[in-house]
């Protein structure tokens, strides 16, 4: 028998708030995280605003020479980690080290880092390289300031799947305690990635909203009018338990991490297949992997991207997994206010999931002011909806065809 799973705390720094409350909030709000970007001179650039975290202070969660020696995606990732730790009533113990574990993903690492080293290689040779320079842009590195920040010595690395990372890490996690590795497993993903290159890259294989009109209102998933996707930041990060471990603590218990599906599109670069058939199989795996029927699941936060071929296409894969139970749900993409988090994505929208389990509110997808007819189901327009949640699902996809989906569900005992 499997060990059952619980969430036991969240943490997370987005576009919208530099925590879970404010984020929530800003969510039902309506509130966008679209601006012009101010982290570097974007005026040769073809797109000129992304959803950057704003007011983001990482001395709250290290001291000065771990800011200075770290990238931007590490600061995100401790600030969540420890959040969550707090959240789950663990930042000073409660947990055996041996048996608590770490994995952080990232879809793109330290390119802040990476970019600035190589301003310095370029201007003042490579003697001028910081000796930090590798330690900080590894996409690993941040699980492992994470364990260090916590003692953990269990299972501990990183997943990288492009903007699946985070709900891959998740996934990963929850199998290890369910197979017994670990107990305790502290787990999501973080990007820093508004950055000269990353903008540039994205938008040059237009991949990026170009609407400077109004940044606020320009990732529209679902929309007929969508452009492509707003790039934001952030970390997202829970805290997953044994059943019987948190029990033993007696903490709040978010849901029951419940079901994980993980598929390839094995198609192409960047692309996906018509209906995106990859999807649609790591969602019948998950929902599956948590024994659940489809009426169990009353919301899909959805991978909702904000480009024409993504959204369409995962609309479909979800009225084909689901079928005529497809017409009760409610969809909704959280990327509307948050922008893309790249491999902090999945993570973040499993926190939304689980706060929407706990406050019986659907998050809305805002600025759907126009729905593409073939985006044809309850796509939660601009407003959130107030309705019992016992059951969601998450959908990520990333670049290279992966595919993860997550299933949470209130604990029934």
């Amino acid at each position: 028998m499997r060990r059952r799973v619980v969430v036991t705390g969240l943490g997370c720094v987005t576009p919208v708030g530099n925590d879970v409350a404010s984020t929530w909030q800003a969510l039902l709000d309506g509130k966008s995280g679209g601006a012009a970007i101010t982290r570097f001179d974007a005026s040769a650039h073809r797109v000129k605003f992304a959803c950057e975290a704003k007011g983001f202070d990482p001395s709250a969660y290290m001291d000065r020479k771990e800011v200075k020696r770290s990238d931007l995606y590490t600061q995100f990732a401790v600030a969540g980690a420890v959040q969550a730790m707090r959240d789950a009533g663990l930042e000073s113990g409660g947990y055996d080290p041996l048996r608590t574990g770490v994995i952080v993903g990232s879809g793109i690492g330290g390119i802040g880092t990476f970019e600035t080293q190589h301003n310095v290689l370029r201007d003042s040779g490579p003697n001028r390289i910081s000796a930090f320079f590798v330690p900080m842009f590894i996409g690993d590195i941040a699980a492992g300031v994470v364990s260090m920040r916590f003692g953990a010595k269990g299972p501990n690395f990183a997943t990288q799947s492009a903007c699946a990372t985070s709900a891959h890490a998740i996934g990963t996690a929850f199998r290890h305690i369910q197979y017994g590795d670990a107990d305790v497993m502290i787990a999501g993903g973080s990007e820093a990635a508004v950055s000269p290159m990353a903008m540039g890259g994205f938008a040059n294989m237009q991949a990026l909203s170009e609407r400077h009109d109004s940044p606020e209102t320009a990732s529209r998933p679902f929309d007929i009018t969508r452009d492509g996707f707003v790039l934001g930041e952030g970390s997202g990060i829970v805290i997953l338990e044994e059943l019987g471990h948190a029990k033993a603590r007696g903490t709040r218990i978010y849901g029951e991490l419940v079901g994980y599906g993980l598929t390839g599109d094995a198609y192409h670069l960047t692309g996906q297949p018509e209906n995106h058939e990859g999807l649609q199989r790591s969602m019948r795996a998950a929902i599956a992997d948590a024994g659940l029927k489809l009426d169990e699941v009353q919301y899909v936060n959805a991978h909702g991207t904000s480009t024409p071929m993504n959204d369409a296409n995962e609309i479909r894969a979800i009225r084909t997994v689901f079928g005529e139970h497809a017409a009760a749900l409610n969809v909704s993409s959280t990327k509307s206010a948050t922008g893309h988090m790249l491999g902090a994505a999945g993570a973040v929208e499993t926190i939304f999931c689980l706060m929407a389990i706990t406050d019986g509110v659907i998050p809305p997808t805002i600025n759907l002011t126009s729905q593409d007819p073939e985006c044809d189901l309850n796509c939660t327009p601009l407003k959130p909806v107030t309705r019992e949640v016992t059951a969601a699902l998450s959908n990520s996809s990333g670049f290279g065809g992966h595919n993860a989906s997550l299933a949470v569900r209130r604990l029934v005992d």
